[in-house]
């Protein structure tokens, strides 16, 4: 899907439609405001472990990863009227050593909260990927940009449940483009100064 124009999405934020094309990726820099309106995949420390032996074992995934966007969050139940509970972001360096293999396959985009390690910036710049971050600790907000959630993997893991979710206008920001730009390291640099 293409990035649409950035004066469309009303709010001062650059849309993008998820999955994301190189093309969309290959445009975003650090410190940009995003709208993402599409497919989100969930997945979570238990999850990434199983995507890993998946790989390894040269099994199928099960989700497209070309193009993917993997959002690191693990909702709690949804409340009557609602396709997802309280839906906000997770650590991502606890993804860092499985986050790799992803990328190979050609995921695009990751969201979470946090800083990432100096290999998975690397890694997100040879494979032309962006980490995005989402604001922790407004989960009920994020939630309500999530238009239908269903569970597609490893149902056993409950919250932590890999999910196909539909989003609309979903906010985040880009922390790590795909140049090797780190919002963490500039932000950090231009206070110290």
């Amino acid at each position: 899907m293409k990035e649409t124009d950035p004066s469309s999405s009303g709010n001062g934020r650059i849309a993008l439609a998820a999955p994301l094309d190189e093309e969309a990726v290959g445009r975003l820099r650090s410190g940009d405001r995003v709208s993402i309106t599409g497919t989100l995949v969930t997945a979570r420390d238990a999850a990434h472990r199983r995507f890993v032996e998946i790989i390894r074992a040269g099994g199928k995934l099960p989700f497209k990863p070309r193009g993917a966007v993997i959002y690191y969050v693990g909702p709690t139940p949804a409340p009557p009227g609602r396709a997802i509970g309280s839906a906000g972001p997770t650590t991502a360096a606890r993804m860092d050593p499985y986050a790799g293999k992803l990328l190979e396959l050609g995921v695009k985009g990751m969201i979470g909260k946090g800083p990432r390690s100096a290999g998975l910036r690397a890694s997100l710049k040879k494979h032309r990927a962006v980490y995005f971050v989402a604001t922790g600790g407004a989960g009920a907000l994020l939630s309500g940009h999530v238009r239908k959630a269903d569970v597609i993997a490893f149902e056993e893991l409950g919250p932590e449940a890999v999910r196909l979710l539909e989003v609309e206008d979903f906010p985040a920001i880009v922390a790590c483009d795909s140049l090797g730009g780190d919002l963490f390291e500039t932000a950090q640099a231009k206070y110290r100064g």
